[in-house]
């Protein structure tokens, strides 16, 4: 128990994903339905990847027989490994130690877990943006404490766990995708951290004056110079803004200086992605 929240049942390791292509949108409200091995929706247009930890063709049949106007148009198989590009194995960051629900107990007394089952999304700790993001956050943490923290482009929900196991008593953390949110919400059931970290559905643009003293924002580059130039941003005493390569981050470093904010540190990960800590004007 983490919290004092009752700890849901963890996941097995997944070994298998078995995917089914449907011609059309699958009715949110239909997913409750596909039994327990169905582990997410992930609509592109009009078509609907539906991700099963088994085979599930009865249920996907029964689902179309349901929706005349939905079609089963392929079926694959692969292994969940294969879908990550990696094992699902503990990752350290520093002092961060985060890990798959089945190695939940491999966490010593200096570590500070967070226990992440990415399901179908990507988002595991690997991925240097990400990697940077936890150090840039830990890095604020020994300058300054931080209470309120907006996380836009949650996914996994891997940066607003970290930042309420770094102290903060409220995290906001936002996503367009309904499968990430529906990731990310898992997640934080399986840390005990519902009371410190909410998700929610939506556009980051739409967020952005939520109050905070920390933003993070680990997503592409055309959506954080829209972001940059927004009033909410303008007024957050720190942002981490990552997801940028070098090129990007120079422009990027530049808008915040017209908007007299400092550069207070820069992590680059792998020589090819940047990480900006920077602080606010006032």
């Amino acid at each position: 128990m983490i919290d004092g929240e009752k700890m849901p049942d963890l996941p097995k390791r997944y070994e298998n994903l078995h995917v089914y292509l449907v011609e059309g949108v699958v009715p949110r409200e239909e997913e409750a339905g596909l039994g327990e091995a169905f582990l997410g929706n992930w609509v592109e247009g009009e078509s609907s990847f539906l991700f099963f930890s088994r085979p599930s063709r009865e249920k996907v049949n029964d689902l179309i027989v349901r929706h005349g106007e939905l079609r089963l148009l392929e079926e694959h198989r692969f292994a969940y490994e294969d879908w990550q590009g990696t094992k699902l194995d503990p990752v350290r960051v520093d002092y961060f130690l985060i890990l798959p629900p089945w190695h939940r107990n491999k966490a010593g007394k200096k570590d500070i877990p967070i226990v992440l089952d990415p399901g179908v999304v990507f988002g595991t700790g690997i991925h240097p943006t990400t990697r940077d993001c936890l150090r840039a956050m830990a890095d604020l943490r020994g300058r300054h404490p931080f209470e309120g923290v907006l996380d836009l482009g949650t996914g996994t929900g891997i940066l607003a766990l970290a930042a309420a196991r770094l102290g903060a008593k409220h995290v906001f953390a936002v996503d367009l995708n309904p499968l990430c949110v529906k990731t990310a919400k898992r997640n934080v059931e399986l840390n005990g951290l519902g009371k410190v970290v909410e998700v929610v559905e939506g556009k980051a643009e739409d967020f952005t004056e939520t109050p905070a003293d920390l933003l993070v924002a680990n997503i592409h580059c055309d959506a954080l110079k829209e972001l940059v130039m927004m009033k909410g941003i303008g007024e957050k005493p720190w942002l981490i803004l990552s997801g940028l390569m070098r090129s990007q981050a120079r422009d990027i470093k530049a808008m915040l200086e017209r908007d007299r904010r400092s550069i207070v540190r820069e992590w680059d990960g792998d020589g090819i992605w940047t990480t900006i800590l920077a602080a606010g004007s006032q």
